[in-house]
């Protein structure tokens, strides 16, 4: 296994070999060095150092808050960076999916995807210019130009625009009805959407992915990384979907956050994919922790010596003294910390905690629910599974009584306690700061424990500092973060989390995944995270369209399994009568 290459604390690039594929001589498409970027008094990153060569594949990992997506911003330029130096390949052309997009006012999904188009419509125009004027005199030149337009046209997409442009729109969900529509009109998720086919349509030599899953549904996640996977592009990739993650780099970047001068963070390289990062990180800490060992019985035995006296004193160094007094002012190996996500007590629930028979709801011609009926029971984890607009968030506030059925009845047991996490978060005030946004007292009281709310949002790695910043400077991670641990003081024993893993960084998640295993009351989770249903849903609700919900027993692997070969056609069966999915294949120009 080769070992991560940190870059941006010794201004060194990662040569080593293997470290990307193929052979021969590598084409740098980006070099940015020595960045430096504060705001105010607080030091984002500095001196870092990443570069991206042709065709790599970079996942950029790291805690919310430590500048991934401000990172991705000051390499596109829309940021400016305090210090450093950006290089890049000539005539590259970079496409940035940015966590939140912006589009031109009034704009509709097809003036943008037009847009992005423009550098093949310039050519489509100039290649029937050139060919008008062949209809009067051969020109050498002329010719050549045309046969180089020719391979230019292929590169960009084709010859017919508009065909990728409806091609795109209808296979990421857009409906055919908005594609004229001001595109300020449309849902986060449409907007999404838009933007990634904008993206796509450009045929970028590097595109720049922030979490571009975000508002996706599981189905439309997979043909995503499929569509990625296929194209010849370089990518540096910001996600929380760890098997989108795992299925498309081959290099991951751990960004580091900077603490203070003497711990200033950086990049740390790791070849390979999700898995193989984990595997090599572990190692890493384990190293770090030999390391440690070492380090405080070498200290041990300098204090012991400095204790014998002026008389030993006298006959060692000046230079070993100097040694040992800095070797006890150093900082030893810490290990990463990790927000503390806590659950207040809640009382036990009943048999019953929700129970819901025969609900049908319509928004005019829209069937959403046709005779669905639910049962949630005590420690299960039920996952909500489905496209968008299939039903998800108005089953659960059906449930919880925000919207009424057209039909059915909806039963709620006596100690039933439900907290509800929506995916807009509205339950926090942009306008407060971290601390009042927190809680509404300045005690909390987790079980048997009572602290302090500062103490607690420590804890969460809000330092003091970060709690007196206004909720609207945090990043999407970081509100989330705050989101859920102010829900989860409520005392409740439901959880209905509506989208949950948006934005937050692979610690948190993992974090979140281990409370909610733990937890001894039950959930309701709508989530896109095929990773995270996997590890933490005990049966699934799947929205099949057309109002009909269907309960299967198991994680989303299983799930997927089990319907393999009635959606491919099919697929080899497996012991049990399980299914297996077909091998993905490997992507174009993969050497």
């Amino acid at each position: 296994m080769l070992p991560p290459h940190r870059q941006g604390c010794d201004g060194q690039k990662d040569t080593r070999p293997g470290a990307r594929w193929g052979t021969g001589p590598a084409v740098t498409l980006l070099r940015a060095f020595d960045l430096t970027l504060s705001f105010g008094s607080r030091t984002l990153f500095s001196n870092l150092e990443l570069v991206i060569e042709e065709g790599e594949r970079v996942g950029l990992v790291g805690v919310n808050g430590c500048g991934k997506s401000t990172l991705m911003k000051v390499l596109t330029g829309e940021v400016k960076a305090d210090t450093g130096t950006m290089q890049v390949q000539k005539g590259m052309r970079v496409s940035h999916l940015a966590q939140e997009p912006t589009f031109t006012p009034g704009a509709t999904p097809a003036s943008e995807l037009a847009v992005a188009q423009q550098a093949l419509r310039d050519a489509l125009d100039e290649y029937a210019q050139l060919s008008e004027s062949l209809q009067h005199a051969s020109d050498d030149r002329v010719l050549a130009r045309l046969s180089a337009l020719g391979e230019t046209i292929e590169h960009l997409g084709g010859w017919d625009t508009a065909h990728e442009s409806r091609k795109l729109l209808d296979r990421l969900g857009v409906d055919p009805a908005t594609w004229d529509q001001p595109i300020e009109t449309l849902s986060g998720g449409q907007k999404k959407r838009v933007a990634i086919a904008r993206a796509l349509l450009t045929h970028a030599d590097l595109l720049m992915f922030d979490e571009p899953t975000n508002h996706l549904d599981a189905e439309t996640v997979e043909w995503l990384e499929e569509e990625i996977d296929s194209r010849d592009s370089a990518l540096l990739l910001v996600t929380h979907d760890r098997y989108f993650l795992d299925g498309l780099v081959d290099r991951i970047v751990e960004v580091e956050p900077h603490i203070s001068d003497s711990q200033p963070g950086g990049l740390i390289s790791y070849p390979g994919n999700y898995e193989a990062y984990l595997e090599q990180k572990f190692v890493s800490l384990e190293n770090q922790k030999t390391g440690e060992h070492k380090r405080q019985q070498w200290i041990a035995q300098e204090v012991a010596w400095l204790r014998r006296g002026p008389k030993a004193r006298r006959t060692k160094s000046k230079a070993r003294i100097e040694r040992a007094r800095k070797l006890l002012s150093e900082k030893g190996f810490q290990r990463p910390r990790v927000p503390e996500l806590q659950l207040a007590a809640a009382p036990r629930l009943s048999q019953t905690v929700i129970e819901a028979a025969h609900l049908k709801k319509s928004f005019g011609e829209l069937k959403i629910l046709d005779d669905v009926s639910v049962i949630l029971q005590p420690g299960e984890r039920l996952g909500l599974v489905g496209k968008n607009g299939a039903g998800k968030t108005t089953l659960i506030k059906t449930l919880l009584g925000e919207i009424p059925p057209d039909s059915g009845t909806v039963r709620l047991g006596p100690k039933t306690r439900v907290v509800h996490y929506d995916q807009l978060r509205t339950a926090l005030d942009e306008e407060k700061t971290v601390f009042e946004a927190a809680w509404d007292d300045d005690w909390v009281t987790l079980g048997d424990k009572k602290m302090r709310l500062a103490e607690y949002l420590d804890d969460l790695l809000f330092p003091v500092p970060m709690q007196r910043m206004k909720v609207k400077g945090l990043s999407g991670g970081e509100r989330n973060r705050l989101l859920l641990a102010r829900l989860f003081l409520e005392g409740a024993n439901v959880l209905v989390l509506d989208e949950p893993t948006n934005d937050l960084d692979l610690v948190t998640l993992n974090v979140l995944e281990r409370l909610l295993m733990q937890f001894s009351g039950a959930v309701l989770l709508v989530t896109h995270d095929r990773y995270f249903l996997d590890k933490v849903a005990t049966a699934l609700l799947v929205f099949e369209g057309e109002g009909k919900v269907v309960r299967y027993e198991g994680n989303y692997d299983l799930y997927r399994r089990l319907t393999a070969g009635g959606k491919k056609g099919g697929a080899p069966q497996l012991e049990g009568g399980l299914v297996a999915a077909p091998e993905k294949s490997p992507r174009k120009g993969k050497r």
